[in-house]
């Protein structure tokens, strides 16, 4: 956001403000249609429209099709490899994850701006990552439990450890199981966040270089600062796909443990 000074405040880009006024007041509390739900339903629909072009299932593949299928392969295979046949029922939950939180980075780095409408990158709020890792970590606990029972337990005593160690491995590997959860969420979200205030931070030496009015200092520090944001924005591109690849990755992963007690 530009201030009367010319500056830019890197982290206004993350406010959740209402679109449509303060809303409905329900029990005390103010629920609003913002900003951050409005990108959220982006994601959906343009996720939707992507699936829906690309299940077509012609008998020669179209790109959307093809692209589809790619997604859906590699879901599939990363499934198989890391947990087995027994894989495939959760291959749909993983893939729909991996798929919206590739879309919610990738669309939150648009420049929409320039067209008077600001991106909103979803997957840069803890509240949202959170969630998404406390559900993961749910069917984790609802598959293990129940599937092996108290059994499951056994995950956090590795074979053959010495019957005087169990009470602290058992406690170091809950602890470890545990904190899963907030890792995995909290990977995702300073990963967003930190490329996003980068550019944010660059986009502001250009803004202040231009406005400068230096013909010798303004391009010093304008040029620089733009060939750094466009190699940025191109890594911050590889960020959002690797970023949605480990999610699901150790979703799947978390998964093989509750299936299989590895």
């Amino acid at each position: 956001m530009a201030g009367e000074s010319g500056n830019v405040d890197p982290m206004h880009q993350f406010m959740v403000e209402p679109i449509f006024g303060q809303g409905w007041t329900v029990a005390g509390h103010s629920i609003a249609f913002t900003n951050s739900a409005a990108w959220m339903a982006v994601v959906f629909v343009a996720l939707w429209g992507f699936m829906v072009l690309g299940m077509k299932r012609q008998l020669v593949p179209g790109r959307w099709q093809m692209a589809v299928e790619s997604f859906t392969g590699f879901i599939t295979d990363m499934m198989d490899s890391n947990i087995g046949p027994k894989g495939r029922k959760f291959v749909p939950y993983v893939f729909s994850l991996f798929m919206f939180i590739l879309f919610a980075n990738i669309l939150g780095m648009l420049p929409t701006a320039l067209f008077g409408v600001h991106a909103f990158t979803v997957t840069s709020h803890l509240t949202v990552t959170g969630v998404l890792a406390i559900l993961s970590f749910a069917i984790v606990l609802i598959v293990g439990f129940g599937k092996h029972g108290l059994h499951f337990f056994s995950l956090f005593v590795p074979k053959g450890t010495p019957i005087y160690m169990v009470p602290l491995i058992f406690a170091v590997e809950l602890l470890s199981f545990m904190i899963r959860p907030f890792s995995l969420g909290l990977r995702l979200f300073v990963a967003m966040t930190a490329g996003h205030v980068l550019l944010k931070v660059l986009a502001g030496f250009v803004i202040s270089g231009a406005a400068s009015g230096s013909l010798l200092i303004g391009p010093i520090v304008v040029i620089p600062s733009f060939a750094l944001m466009i190699g940025i924005s191109v890594l911050e591109l590889l960020v959002a796909a690797i970023q949605a690849y480990v999610f699901a990755l150790l979703t799947s992963l978390y998964l093989n443990d509750a299936i299989n007690l590895h």
